[in-house]
């Protein structure tokens, strides 16, 4: 299977209008499709837990550099149990971290907010992109948005499974037929208020074959012609293991199409580099393709996203 590339006029469209939601939650909304979120949705996906059993969705934090990896996560010990003795009379015996990342990219499971991306110097619902600042951070479309919680109900598509292929090539995409797919072949539906997860297998593909350079070697993810599906539906969050956008693409304006039209014209909530694998084979043993999911971002004010362990029950 080939992307179905949409035009740049088509991107531009539904940017601008087919796809907006500007002003659709009001004029200071902050929380895009997020909005689709509700108790009752929460109460549906509750009604899917019957075993207690949990998958993470979050692939490991490693703090070595790599090629897809340049500025990799740091950490050392303030202070470790290698510096106490046994009887030197010491009481307070303690271990303390330190830790930073730069989780946007290409390896840690995190979530988008909508200060993420910009266009044509406006961010989602048309405010200047100078909410984001380089001394302020984001003041404006902060992640603290979804720290009151996504627990919902989310839909896994497993093109690698649909397609009998072992995962979805570079350069390939997840389309909208995939997710038709998945839902008269699984008997799932994608509704309003969902977590909509596509597994490629390229996360997983990665602990086999080694890093490579997305810029030279491209990437697979989801297609951009699947984003009227994602209006249509009423998606909440969308997301994959990679970083969420095909690459190369045949566009000269759209460097990554699914997040900039995503982001900014739906102020669609992205998640990128989800651990997929275990859970493709929790639902392939139980024969089904639909759970609960939680995902909780921490409360970072100012910041434009947030490392996350997403967390499906059966």
């Amino acid at each position: 299977m080939t992307v179905n590339w949409p035009s740049q006029d088509d991107l531009l469209k539904w940017l601008k209008s087919d796809l907006n939601n500007w002003g659709r939650w009001g004029k200071d909304d902050q929380k895009g499709t997020l909005n689709h979120l509700s108790s009752e949705k929460t109460l549906q996906a509750l009604s899917l837990v019957e075993e207690g059993v949990t998958v993470s969705c979050a692939r490991p934090i490693e703090f070595a550099a790599s090629v897809d990896v340049p500025k990799p996560p740091q950490h050392f010990m303030v202070t470790a149990g290698d510096r106490y003795r046994k009887g030197e009379g010491v009481d307070r015996q303690v271990a303390m971290d330190y830790f930073g990342l730069i989780f946007h990219g290409h390896t840690v499971t995190h979530i988008d907010s909508l200060a993420h991306f910009f266009w044509d110097g406006e961010t989602y619902n048309g405010r200047s992109s100078s909410v984001v600042s380089v001394q302020d951070g984001a003041t404006e479309f902060d992640v603290m948005a979804a720290t009151g919680g996504i627990v919902t109900k989310g839909v896994l598509v497993d093109a690698p499974l649909l397609r009998g292929v072992d995962y979805i090539e570079r350069g390939d995409g997840v389309g909208r037929a995939d997710i038709e797919a998945a839902e008269r072949e699984h008997g799932v539906k994608v509704e309003q208020g969902d977590v909509l997860l596509l597994r490629t297998g390229q996360l997983g593909r990665r602990e086999v074959t080694g890093p490579v350079d997305v810029n030279v070697d491209g990437s697979s993810g989801p297609s951009p012609d699947i984003l009227p599906l994602l209006h249509e539906r009423g998606v909440a969050v969308m997301g994959s293991d990679t970083g969420n956008d095909v690459g190369p693409n045949p566009y000269e304006r759209f460097s990554n199409p699914v997040h900039q039209v995503g982001i900014v014209g739906l102020g669609l909530w992205i998640l990128d580099n989800a651990w997929l694998d275990d859970l493709a084979e929790a639902c392939k043993q139980r024969g089904k393709w639909e759970f609960m999911i939680s995902i909780l971002p921490l409360k970072m004010p100012t910041v434009t996203g947030s490392p996350v362990n997403p967390m499906v029950i059966f």
